[in-house]
């Protein structure tokens, strides 16, 4: 079991981990060691609540496909163990992102004192730029 939080828990056999061999530099041990995970987690066929795979559907990620599949690819170590613990660890944080409900912004006015102080600015510059002019006589 992969826990998100004290009441979310995400079932392992749900999840799909695949060992692959990483990119980048490394010499022969890259060409050699299969270290990297790329890990796939289908968001329809979860047992997560629907209201959290709505908000996960949602969620505007590159690692979520158009079909709903959250793919993580995990080759920041050099071992297998820690990139795995890697993975699920951002799918949780992934997860637990979508758990947390945003507050709803609210539309908000300057106050009569900003609106003055605005104003007051905008004469005080007028004023200096009149005094840069030539003088006619």
């Amino acid at each position: 079991m992969l826990e998100i939080s004290t009441t979310l828990f995400i079932p392992l056999a749900e999840i799909e981990i695949a060992s692959i061999r990483a990119q980048g530099p490394g010499g022969q041990n890259v060409n050699k060691v299969s270290s990297a995970i790329h890990l796939r987690f289908d968001i329809a066929k979860s047992s997560l609540s629907e209201e959290v795979k709505q908000r996960l559907l949602q969620h505007r990620d590159s690692r979520i496909s158009g079909e709903g599949v959250v793919v993580i690819k995990a080759q920041r170590y050099r071992n297998l163990e820690k990139n795995r613990a890697d993975a699920l660890d951002r799918l949780r944080q992934l997860v637990l992102a979508a758990t947390q409900v945003q507050k709803a912004r609210r539309a908000t006015k300057p106050g009569k004192n900003a609106k003055r102080r605005r104003v007051d600015s905008k004469t005080k510059r007028g004023k200096l730029k009149v005094l840069r002019k030539k003088i006619d006589y």
